[in-house]
């Protein structure tokens, strides 16, 4: 055990934060913390690193153990450029560096016990420097920060004309590069791209240390966490697997919880029912007996109701007209910023009632291919058609729609003047703001309550094409999965940008993968974009007319042109097939061995008894056991083999 939460408790004012809470973290361990917006996880991150004091309890740090903190936001300065900056991280192995490469220089002119003073000092001094990996140090900066999504560049900009994100993402890369025993990050993923969270996956999966997240992106916790700790109203509790895990048993605890809690009401109504009737009687006899099913009654420790599942903000999109078939149509679509060409001669459709994702790195073009749809950005070239009856509904990441000085009740009856006072409370309430919060200015909002703001105002506009831009971010994942369920049943049509993987993998239809300046297509959802994305991006996104008919298309009817591509493609999609097989009968085999070795040493178990080894048609039967369970494991091992090869 390398860290231990006991007892900890922490409140602001009358506010109650965390109640009671206990966890510990093992060595290597890879945890998260989930809950809702308000729930406490930052606070709960600033208690273990000590920069809050929690009101009760203790946080123990295995000794000699050291900690690194990534805050949501950052504060970098200065005028060093990113690569120097995150280079600083090294100081202990640049200096170490030029105390080596002086010796050098000094053993040239020495001698006698001096020289051998001096090498002494070089050999020790060499091999620390290897062993903490310095002859690669520039080249792991290198690696982190491409990793993090930054080109070279972009390694010469100095730190203090970056945006907050990229603030975020350099100091990021100084933690990683520190190694410390446990890493805690706070929204690690909120400032990366697609490419940049894989990366980062892989390196929190395979990292030395222990790892605490607080983070909202279900794929990236499915791939990285094997403990979930759950805050609720102050609560917390802790969870084996991953979040997929945590979901289901958090699922099935909670409808143990509510059948346990129905079948008491039902208990508590037909005893009620039972005094009443008896009391009724008038009878001594019976009003005794009545009397005694009460005390019994109050002696009961009535169980709490579960809150509900998603019932904290309540979203239903509906359009109130429908669209043609032909909902969007560009063709020849084409924007560069100067000399940055984001895309060329793009073409794309949708159709009424697809879901389509638009997918890609940072600065690729995704939000300004959204923003030209609504004629807030000019295109260089290219035709946009609008198909018969669409009506749009825009939800934009920087929320311009939003008027900063209006509060939030003029907000919506400005925007919807047939509305009365009660209808506008009502919606407000709806997506969590009640009593003055209706007073507040936009202004004055958190981004997370400015989504939500412009989710009510979506919600209101009955649009019939819906085009979305980054829509989960800053929503904490209840709220996500009420957004799901909400566009998944709408009838409508939906285009929207988005990071979150798990989102669009629950959503999309359709993905649309902004890369190599242009679309390239794929009929599914993440998932499935997966599968195909090597093979897709090697036949498309390469090409350098960058003009495909409506994208490039994995799993339409266009297959591609000349018989060599069809080749490959039937050759992949074979090989994709015998690689999952190959992978299933691996399972089946290592679950089968699992259990024969399980049960094999129950049998050893069992043959140190006294009652079975002086049983002797017992002895035998089981001797016979473990003599046909070793010759199905010498079969069993033999198969792995063949399949592991």
């Amino acid at each position: 055990m390398i860290l231990s939460c006991s007892n900890i408790s922490k409140a602001f004012g009358s506010t109650e934060i965390i109640r009671h809470a206990s966890f510990h973290i093992e060595d290597h361990e890879k945890a998260a913390i989930v809950g809702i917006n308000g729930a406490g996880k930052s606070t709960l991150l600033k208690i273990i690193i000590g920069e809050l004091a929690a009101d009760e309890g203790e946080v123990v740090i295995s000794k000699g153990k050291t900690l690194g903190y990534l805050a949501q936001h950052q504060e970098l300065g200065g005028d060093r450029s990113i690569f120097d900056e995150v280079l600083e991280v090294k100081r202990p192995l640049i200096e170490m560096e030029a105390k080596i490469r002086r010796l050098e220089l000094d053993m040239k002119h020495a001698s006698g016990d001096e020289l051998e003073n001096m090498l002494s000092v070089y050999s020790r001094l060499s091999h620390e420097f290897e062993l903490q990996n310095g002859y690669a140090y520039q080249s792991e900066v290198t690696g982190v920060l491409k990793g993090l999504g930054f080109t070279e560049e972009e390694f010469t900009k100095p730190v203090s004309a970056l945006s907050g994100g990229q603030k975020t993402r350099v100091s990021l890369g100084k933690l990683l590069l520190t190694k410390p025993d446990i890493i805690l990050l706070d929204e690690p993923t909120n400032h990366l791209d697609m490419n940049s969270i894989a990366w980062l996956e892989g390196y929190l999966t395979n990292y030395d240390g222990s790892v605490i997240i607080v983070a909202h992106d279900r794929y990236f916790l499915d791939r990285v966490v094997t403990k979930i700790i759950e805050m609720d109203s102050g609560n917390l509790a802790v969870y084996q697997g991953n979040y997929t895990a945590y979901s289901e048993k958090r699922a099935m605890i909670r409808d143990a919880k509510m059948k346990a809690y129905l079948n008491q009401q039902q208990e508590i109504r037909h005893q009620e029912e039972v005094i009443a009737k008896l009391k009724s009687f008038n009878r001594e006899k019976s009003i005794k007996r009545a009397e005694s099913r009460e005390k019994m009654l109050d002696k009961i420790e009535v169980l709490e109701k579960p809150a509900e599942v998603n019932d904290e903000m309540r979203i239903r999109l509906e359009p109130n007209i429908i669209s043609g078939n032909d909902v969007l149509t560009v063709r020849d679509l084409s924007k560069a910023f100067g000399p940055n060409h984001l895309f060329n001669h793009v073409d794309f459709d949708i159709k009424r009632g697809e879901r389509v994702a638009i997918i890609g790195g940072n600065g690729t073009g995704k939000t300004t291919i959204l923003k030209i749809l609504n004629n807030l950005l000019p295109a260089d070239t290219g035709e946009i058609r609008l198909g018969s009856k669409v009506h749009i509904g825009y939800y934009d990441q920087e929320h311009q729609v939003l008027h900063m000085e209006k509060t939030l009740f003029n907000e919506l009856s400005d925007t919807y003047p047939n509305m009365n006072n009660t209808q506008i409370r009502n919606i407000l309430a709806a997506f969590l703001f009640t009593g003055d919060d209706v007073f507040k200015r936009v202004k004055d909002l958190s981004g997370g309550e400015r989504g939500r703001v412009s989710l009510a105002k979506l919600m209101l506009s009955e649009a019939n094409f819906l085009i979305l831009d980054e829509p989960t971010n800053h929503l904490d994942i209840t709220s996500k999965e009420i957004l799901e369920d909400a566009l998944n049943s709408y009838t409508g049509t939906v285009l929207y940008v988005s990071h979150d993987r798990y989102f669009i993998n629950k959503t999309a239809t359709r993905i649309l993968d902004l890369t190599g300046h242009t679309l390239v297509n794929y009929i599914g959802n993440y998932d499935y974009y997966l599968e195909k994305k090597e093979l897709m991006t090697e036949l498309y996104a390469s090409d350098p007319s960058g003009n495909q008919e409506n994208g490039a298309e994995a799993g339409a009817s266009q297959t591609p042109e000349g018989s060599e591509v069809k080749q490959d493609w039937k050759a992949f999609k074979e090989e994709q097939a015998r690689i999952r097989k190959r992978q299933n009968d691996l399972k089946k085999t290592e679950d089968e061995i699992h259990q024969l070795e399980t049960r094999d040493g129950e049998i050893d178990g069992l043959l140190t008894r006294e009652e079975v080894f002086t049983d002797v048609s017992r002895l035998m039967e089981l001797n016979k056991e473990k003599e046909e369970i070793q010759t199905r494991l010498e079969e069993l091992y033999e198969i792995w083999e063949t399949l592991a090869e």
